[in-house]
């Protein structure tokens, strides 16, 4: 008994001991918010106030010293994210997890954004500011890898630390310009339906740009299975550790239309959620030089941003950058390929890819005039038939670090707009609005034209030279409007206007937000920050009813049982919101879902139409389709000798989302509420570990909003009838320079990416109930509010 007791007291003593030690290493772990760091290469003392939100206010005597601790500061909240986002576009994420990153590393390694890096790094003037400033930030992040504390993830993973280059800052803008696109994901679907069943199903999908009736006011022969192309990218992009960017919404309030008579910024990309969150905020004061923004790990300089002076942000243009080319090879040497003035040889490269835990893989590229061809960084490619991707990031000069320190350093807005023509990729509507009452929005990118009659919707030919680009246009033909005569910008990822006539290509999202929102500007004169906040927040649809209709007019008069006519009732009803509490949502979507499955599944195919589900045709073909009732899509292809009708479609499809919703939560409709099946958790890589979940995500929560509302948080179609939330608002910030001081911002979890920091999810409930915090700028509230962290030079 006696043996048993010291037994067991040592078991206590030392369970005692290993907690000691995890708190121990847990606290060790936590970022350092106050005390004093030396750093290297600093001129003057710096300090650094972290708000009550985590927000650095870094404090400086030149701008490379402030630079220098923002690189630091900001690699000791997001060092694992910063790691993550500098492999993708080179092919390194294998390295450190194993063979299950492969198809990820073979297909970005392959497309050339590290040899464009490489070219555009060349070039760089290595005395310019933005070339020095990013040296000093890259230096900061340095001495936090050499001298900070290893992240956890670094340590699960086995991460061994290399020190960051410039070369890696060009590789993330590289990754993020091509999470832009959606040529990848649409075009080889398009051709693929075309070949099978003709361009009459083509018709009925609106890509010329006939459902695009809300724009953006300026002023100014065999069949080939090419959707494995779109399948591939597809899942690569769902499955990376970086989520990609979707969408965006932003409004800039004119002088004439706000109730100060100042001016009034909103802007809430729209980017696929993740842990930690995509933004960091810091706030930079030197005596030359303020600014508010938000970074990407990795980049030095904000993509959205504000001072007293001017604010900027962005949201998606959806232009046609990609282009995909059938080539034909030499039949006699298939290392040559058909031009329009005879074979010419692939430029052949090899590029190895290391691989954790087993052999090197040895990659070989093939690239053509138009690009590098993609059979051989895809599965399930024929490779006989050789596709060319040509991507106007790769293709035009990169220019991209001078773009964004020129946003962020901007005197007016001639310098502002000089900046954003730098960006030939990817294609973004930067919008803008200043202390003097100017608003304006440019469309970026270098836009192009094929021949009249080329779809660049579609696999084009390569061989002739006729569906090849004949014209770049100058940059004074991108869609703008500076100070318009309505009074106020936006933009909503939705098709702006001609321009000269030309109606430009994209993949433009439907036009239930830009309705909406320009539906909202018009109808007031006396906006102020309180009410910019209710709308940035807003759940409401003018689109969703106006479908209900129409599907309620055309079921069939048979009889309905009790549940289908009080969903019926529960439709009539509905205004179009999508709050926690609402049931027709829940009712709408289990209907569309089973309406488009019924519609486009027989010719689609399963894996083609849940592909056909996430680009933005099959979003815009929901309210087109139903009125439409001589398309070809209603007619079953696999039922012979019957022709289905739109009635028998919608009427079947109504009743098998009534039984399913039954079965999925009950007979009590009135029990079906929004907060049951729509829900969010924002996923850190390791969170995919059973394990390891609920120290690394955060959430899940019973979610408003839906797609393509305001508050756009959007989500996949499945027959489970749980929609997760995939993205949405990726911050959501309102700038008042009525009162500038008193700006509003809110993240959707928090501002570090270190799970032991009381930072990680401090606005995670904020943000899902649509509140704001403060993005402070009056240094004497900062002082009040916040913890001191001092640099020091250490010579």
């Amino acid at each position: 008994m006696r043996k048993i007791k010291k037994v067991l007291f040592v078991l206590f003593v030392f369970i005692i001991l290993l907690g000691i030690v995890l708190c121990a290493y847990i606290f060790h772990l936590k970022p350092n918010y106050e005390g004093e760091v030396k750093l290297k290469n600093l001129q003057k003392e710096t300090n650094v106030y972290f708000d009550d939100f985590g927000v650095p206010h870094i404090y400086a005597n030149s701008e490379k010293d402030a630079m220098t601790a923002l690189g630091y500061v900001h690699a000791q909240e997001r060092l694992w994210q910063m790691e993550l986002l500098r492999r993708i576009a080179p092919g390194r994420l294998s390295e450190i997890f194993g063979s299950v990153a492969l198809k990820n590393d073979m297909f970005f390694s392959g497309i050339g954004i590290e040899e464009a890096s490489a070219k555009a790094i060349a070039k760089l003037d290595k005395n310019s500011p933005s070339y020095q400033l990013t040296l000093a930030y890259l230096d900061g992040i340095n001495q936090f890898l050499e001298e900070g504390v290893t992240p956890i993830e670094f340590t699960l993973v086995g991460v061994k630390k290399e020190k960051f280059t410039i070369k890696d800052v060009y590789n993330i803008f590289g990754y993020m310009s091509f999470s832009f696109a959606m040529a990848q994901k649409t075009d080889p679907l398009l051709t693929d339906i075309r070949n099978k069943y003709g361009a009459e199903y083509l018709k009925d999908l609106g890509i010329e740009g006939e459902f695009n009736t809300t724009q953006i006011k300026s002023s100014k022969e065999n069949i080939e299975e090419y959707t494995a192309i779109s399948k591939s990218v597809a899942t690569l992009l769902d499955n990376s550790p970086i989520p990609p960017f979707v969408g965006s919404n932003s409004w800039v309030v004119g002088t004439n239309k706000t109730k100060s008579g100042k001016v009034i910024f909103a802007n809430d990309p729209h980017i696929g959620f993740s842990q930690p969150a995509t933004w960091y905020e810091a706030h930079i004061v030197t005596p030359h030089h303020e600014l508010y923004g938000c970074y990407l790990a990795g980049t030095p300089f904000p993509l959205l941003a504000h001072n007293r002076n001017y604010a900027y942000g962005l949201t998606m243009f959806e232009n046609d950058d990609i282009d995909f080319y059938q080539e034909k090879n030499n039949a006699q040497d298939q290392n040559q390929y058909k031009t329009p003035t005879g074979f010419a040889n692939y430029e052949i490269r090899k590029k190895t890819i290391k691989v954790k835990d087993t052999l090197d893989v040895v990659l070989t590229v093939k690239s053509s005039r138009h690009g590098p061809i993609v059979n051989d960084l895809l599965e399930r490619l024929d490779s006989k038939h050789p596709i060319a991707m040509m991507w106007t990031y790769t293709q035009q000069p990169i220019q991209i670090l001078d773009a964004v320190y020129g946003l962020s350093h901007a005197n007016s807005k001639e310098e502002f707009r000089k900046a954003v023509q730098l960006v030939a990729a990817p294609g973004l509507n930067v919008m803008y609005g200043d202390a003097k009452g100017n608003v304006a929005w440019w469309a970026t990118g270098k836009l192009y034209k094929h021949n009249k009659g080329v779809n660049s919707h579609l696999i084009l030919d390569g061989s002739t030279g006729k569906d090849d680009i004949v014209e770049y246009l100058d940059f004074s033909k991108n869609p703008s409007a500076e100070n318009p005569k309505w009074g106020y910008v936006y933009s909503a990822n939705n098709q702006p206007e001609a321009v000269d006539g030309y109606l430009y290509p994209g993949y433009y999202l439907p036009e239930d937000r830009a309705k909406r929102i320009s539906g909202l500007m018009d109808a007031k004169s006396d906006w102020d920050k309180e009410a910019i906040s209710k709308m940035i927040y807003d759940n409401m649809s003018d689109v969703s009813p106006e479908v209900v209709r129409n599907l309620i007019s055309n079921l069939n008069n048979a009889s309905f049982s009790k549940e289908e006519k009080e969903a019926i009732a529960v439709l009539k009803s509905w205004k179009g919101t999508n709050n926690l509490e609402d049931v027709a949502p829940t009712i709408y979507n289990k209907w569309i879902y089973l309406y488009l499955k019924n519609t486009f599944e027989d010719e689609m195919g399963s894996d083609n139409f849940n592909l056909f589900l996430g680009v933005s045709l099959g979003k815009q073909i929901i309210a087109r389709q139903i009125v439409n009732e001589n398309s070809v899509w209603w007619d079953n292809v696999n039922t012979k000798d019957i022709k289905e009708t739109r009635n028998q479609i919608v009427s079947k499809s109504f009743h098998e989302a009534i039984t399913a919703l039954k079965k999925q939560l009950g007979n009590s409709v009135y029990g079906w509420t929004w907060d049951k099946v729509h829900t969010v958790e924002h996923e850190h890589p390791l969170g995919k570990v059973a394990a390891l979940r609920r120290l690394f995500n955060v959430g899940p929560f019973g979610a408003p909003g839906s797609n393509e509302v305001i508050n756009n948080q959007f989500f996949g179609y499945n027959a489970e009838g749980k929609y997760y939330v995939k993205g949405g608002p990726s911050t959501r910030r309102i700038v008042d320079f009525s009162d500038i001081e008193n700006s509003w911002s809110v993240l959707p979890t928090g501002q570090s990416g270190n799970p032991f920091s009381k930072h990680y999810c401090d606005q995670a409930e904020m943000f899902n109930a649509g509140k704001f915090r403060k993005m402070k700028l009056n240094k004497e509230e900062i002082i009040k509010t916040s913890t001191k962290l001092v640099f020091k030079p250490s010579n």
